[in-house]
């Protein structure tokens, strides 16, 4: 399947499958496109496979059958970010020193770093708790700190497996806001997977839909909104329309 708005592909994947050692198929015959700077959602029910798919992306995991393709040369470490589910912070470490994690594994000494991480601070709005540990911030500060370790490299990629689910619905709408808001001034490629239609079609400019395991792609759905999102979209008669025709589609994937 094509990229969306033309661009030539980041990365495809051509017939991509995963089965476990225990004979459990978590994806068959996966292919997707996905274009340098965009923004795409990976939707479907729970256990459909969108989790191994992010983890072949990042390199974490192998597929069994196809294969994935990257434009130029496969990205290094430094080159793909990624926030999990849960924001796995140092308990004992600051904020400004859980965020310098990534620099200082690849060498870069703190004064080194110190511009890149206090930048990253201030894109994911952490201003003045730079010196914080977790267990003072709340829910949503601590997903911010992890979205902020994973850009602090400044990747080509940014993968992101569900990090706003256990956040309560006002949270995770500030949070939807400011991570297009850091997609933007990034430049990076996000791929963000969820199960929630309502925050695929809120965030992202294209949706893939997977079907139920074995994961398989079902739909490649076009989301027509503007960029930025306009104040009051998620009450807009536009969005409903939009959340409307995807939910159609993932029920069509469940059947």
């Amino acid at each position: 399947m094509s990229p969306s708005g033309g661009a030539a592909p980041l990365f495809e994947t051509r017939g991509l499958g995963r089965t476990y050692d225990d004979g459990t198929v978590a994806l068959k015959n996966v292919d997707i496109a996905v274009g340098q700077g965009s923004f795409v959602a990976i939707l479907g029910p729970s256990g459909c496979g969108k989790s191994t798919l992010l983890r072949i992306l990042a390199g974490l995991d192998r597929p069994t059958t196809g294969e994935l393709r990257w434009t130029g040369h496969p990205p290094n470490a430094g080159d793909t970010g990624f926030v999990f589910q849960e924001p796995t912070l140092l308990p004992w470490a600051s904020v400004r020193d859980n965020i310098y994690l990534p620099l200082r594994i690849a060498g870069q000494t703190r004064r080194d770093a110190a511009d890149a991480v206090a930048d990253v601070i201030r894109l994911v709005g952490l201003d003045g708790f730079a010196g914080s540990r977790p267990g003072q911030l709340s829910g949503g500060m601590r997903m911010r700190v992890s979205v902020a370790r994973a850009l602090v490299t400044r990747p080509r990629v940014l993968l992101m497996d569900e990090p706003f689910a256990a956040l309560d619905e006002f949270t995770r709408f500030r949070l939807n806001d400011d991570l297009l808001a850091i997609w933007a001034a990034s430049g990076c490629t996000a791929v963000f997977v969820t199960h929630s239609v309502f925050e695929a079609v809120y965030l992202a400019e294209r949706i893939v839909v997977l079907s139920p395991r074995p994961g398989r792609v079902t739909a490649d759905i076009p989301v027509d909104l503007p960029f930025p999102r306009p104040p009051g979209l998620r009450t807009d008669a536009v969005y409903g329309a939009a959340c409307r025709a995807v939910s159609d589609r993932l029920s069509e994937a469940e059947t």
